[in-house]
């Protein structure tokens, strides 16, 4: 995986998140790792995000019906 991501324009948190990593829930640990752009909403094209690698075990526990 890359360790930045160029935006284009209209990405939001979450979808750059499922981009990424397949999960949206996983946009705290990018807003974490790029707190300049915490109040961005929607992102311009050209924005420079810091991508963190984020271990597996770091996922939230499934519930029953999606395992």
């Amino acid at each position: 995986m890359a360790d930045t991501y160029t935006t284009i324009q209209g990405d939001m948190w979450d979808s750059v998140a499922y981009k990424l990593y397949g999960d949206e829930l996983k946009m705290t640990e990018l807003i974490a790792a790029n707190p300049q752009y915490a109040t961005t909403v929607v992102f311009s094209a050209g924005v420079v995000l810091k991508v963190p690698q984020i271990s597996a075990l770091t996922s939230v526990i499934v519930p029953p019906w999606k395992q």
